[in-house]
């Protein structure tokens, strides 16, 4: 009895220690609260132009509690913990709607949730162009979407939605590095799995993961992971590759995390709205372009950047659409537009360029989320 007894003795003053300083935690977070009613009164007053959402003020606090934090915790997690405090001081502000590629449980919903937690308001939209239109309209107020894939390169739908509203109001004003694990979701055992449900490019990502462990289970191509979730919720023998969000969303088990043949894989997104973000020293500008055809006219372009010490980070392009073997190029520079360097740069390549646009310029996202 004694025996049974002395290990809950022995826990109950730091149980109380807990509960003391739990109470401290709400107390000091509230207080927090109230100060940030007041910072979203100045702000929806309009004697500041700072938006609701600033990504370099997010920067600037983010770096402060790393360097601040002693541990134990790790950083990773104070981080989760602050943008869940982020996310519910936008609510107090003003409601923030961020905007994404649907449907739920996508990996561009997982990505908009890592990043603004779950105060904000979602919505989830049927297309990239959807996207950007919905933030040109002004019914969003941020869009979250996929601009490369570290396997995969460059998404298509997204460069032809800057084509179609480059020169408007819609801005990349930050940036997220989301890692991307698929994980086989089911409601029934490893051996009685008989179809796989997923997008192709998961299907073709974990091709090596499912000869090994399913080798007589038929795959089937489905228009996202988040349709292969639903479609396995509910067919008996069936699973799904998809993300642990389209598991909590869709009632499915886990019964396998990162099943990917590439466990670096990662994809970048932008978050897409109406302003640029201020420069915090460690930018990025990314920049839309197209050229004369003449013999070297890409390289002048890019050696304009070269020449004034300029990295860039990024190249792509796109068939303009409009013209036959018109392209146009899409590159990221180290630095912002207010940056002279940048800005020196840019006027200079404008020389070489048909036409010209800066996209956005925002902070270089350090983590994968």
């Amino acid at each position: 009895m004694n025996d049974k007894t002395a290990p809950d003795d022995a826990l109950a003053p730091l149980r109380q220690q807990i509960d003391e300083l739990d109470q401290q935690l709400i107390d000091l977070l509230n207080e927090r609260a109230r100060v940030v009613v007041e910072v979203g009164h100045i702000k929806n007053s309009g004697q500041t132009d700072t938006p609701i959402y600033a990504p370099d003020r997010e920067q600037q606090v983010l770096a402060k509690i790393r360097k601040r934090n002693q541990g134990p915790l790790p950083n990773s997690c104070i981080e989760a913990i602050w943008r869940e405090l982020m996310s519910g001081s936008f609510a107090l502000e003003r409601p923030l709607r961020v905007g994404y590629l649907g449907p739920q449980g996508t990996f561009s919903h997982l990505a908009a949730r890592r990043k603004f937690g779950a105060s904000i308001e979602y919505d989830n939209l049927v297309g990239i162009s959807s996207v950007f239109e919905e933030v040109h309209r002004g019914h969003i107020d941020l869009g979250v979407v996929p601009i490369e894939n570290s396997t995969e390169g460059a998404v298509g739908d997204t460069l032809d939605s800057f084509l179609t509203y480059s020169g408007t109001d819609v801005n990349v004003c930050a940036e997220i590095l989301l890692g991307i694990h698929h994980n086989l979701l089911a409601n029934c055992p490893l051996n009685e799995i008989k179809r796989v449900y997923s997008h192709p490019q998961p299907l073709a990502q974990c091709r090596n993961w499912l000869s090994s462990q399913l080798p007589n289970a038929e795959r089937i191509t489905a228009a996202s992971t988040s349709k292969a979730a639903e479609i396995a919720s509910r067919e008996p023998g069936s699973a799904a590759i998809s993300s642990k969000l389209a598991a909590e969303l869709y009632n499915l088990k886990t019964l396998f995390e990162n099943i990917e043949d590439n466990p670096s894989n990662t994809t970048r997104f932008f978050i897409i709205g109406k302003q640029y973000s201020r420069p915090t020293g460690d930018d990025k500008t990314s920049i839309m372009f197209t050229t004369e055809h003449a013999a070297g006219a890409l390289s002048d372009v890019l050696n304009v950047f070269r020449d004034h010490g300029i990295n860039l980070t990024h190249i792509d392009k796109r068939p303009s659409k409009r013209v036959n073997w018109e392209y146009y190029f899409f590159i990221d520079v180290q630095g912002h537009i207010k940056d002279d360097k940048v800005t020196k740069a840019i006027e200079d390549a404008k020389k070489h360029c048909l036409q010209i646009n800066v996209l956005g310029a925002y902070p270089r996202a350090r983590d994968v989320l």
